[in-house]
């Protein structure tokens, strides 16, 4: 399986951007799979994750801005991020879970390559 992370880039605060993330390999709509952040000098954290049933959870730092969402036919995650704030300012990554279950996420090391975001004040 290889993840391709794509969308990332330079935008003001309040803008929007939709970061892509897609798999070839033996990538199957039955995993679930997640969005994670790291800004310089922290650790890698979880933003979002969706079920293969298409539920979804979401830090609470990004609930109500952030959206995920899967398109299985293309291979494809997506993450919708509204509102954005310098505090999001990171490399985000995609990642293929070992199960199905999103609530109950367990990343595998299926990760993609990482796509920049910058937010400006």
């Amino acid at each position: 399986v290889q993840l391709q992370a794509s969308g990332g880039g330079l935008v003001q605060a309040g803008g929007s951007l939709r970061l892509s993330c897609a798999a070839s390999g033996r990538f199957s709509g039955n995993y679930a799979m997640g969005w994670y952040r790291q800004a310089p000098g922290k650790q890698r954290d979880v933003v979002a994750r969706i079920g293969s049933g298409g539920s979804t959870n979401y830090a609470d730092s990004v609930k109500g801005r952030f959206t995920i969402s899967r398109d299985n036919d293309k291979n494809t995650v997506y993450l919708q991020m509204n509102s954005l704030k310098p505090e999001d300012t990171a490399v985000y990554y995609c990642n293929r879970g070992k199960t199905r279950s999103g609530t109950n996420y367990v990343p595998s090391d299926y990760w993609g390559q990482g796509t920049q975001v910058t937010v400006s004040s």
